[in-house]
């Protein structure tokens, strides 16, 4: 009886917690959609890295393991994150997204203007099941990751943040 118990409110809890491993890829793909378009609005993000010739933000789980000109190689656990800095693009710069949007087989390609601004996100299936290519940019930057269906709406929130915060 109380295994029963236990099974059932364990089953309660990622039900109602609303537990992504259980959510629909086109439910995903939205809150992903609605995730990425909040964080760019906000744009609050202060930086706290310094890097070559440019300033930014970095979540505290992240670190920096690659550096050359235009590109920092990020890791958080065993997760890589490849950040993309071309500083002769302005933050309105659409280079990115036309580049993102020549694929054609993208599950979610939206932008966001702002008057100083303009972001993107952008997910593409990868051939493993539930494995996305997951990018986002905001004028010349980007950052481009691969993750699971359940991780997607927390990195892209991670990545908005840190493509948002670029200061040079």
């Amino acid at each position: 009886m109380k295994k029963t118990i236990g099974t059932l409110l364990t089953i309660l809890a990622f039900v109602l917690g609303g537990c992504s491993f259980f959510m629909s890829e086109e439910d995903t793909i939205t809150q992903t959609y609605e995730v990425a378009k909040t964080t760019f609005e906000k744009n609050e993000t202060d930086t706290n890295h310094e890097a070559g010739s440019f300033s930014l933000y970095l979540p505290d789980s992240m670190k920096i393991s690659g550096e050359s000109n235009s590109n920092l190689i990020l890791n958080e656990g065993e997760q890589t994150f490849i950040l993309f800095y071309n500083p002769k693009e302005e933050r309105k710069s659409k280079l990115n997204y036309q580049a993102a949007s020549e694929k054609d087989e993208h599950l979610l390609l939206e932008s966001f203007e702002d008057e100083g601004r303009f972001g993107y996100v952008r997910v593409l299936p990868i051939n493993e099941e539930e494995k996305y290519e997951l990018q986002v940019g905001v004028g010349g930057v980007k950052v481009t990751t691969y993750a699971e269906k359940d991780s997607l709406k927390k990195d892209v929130e991670k990545m908005m943040k840190i493509a948002n915060s670029i200061a040079y």
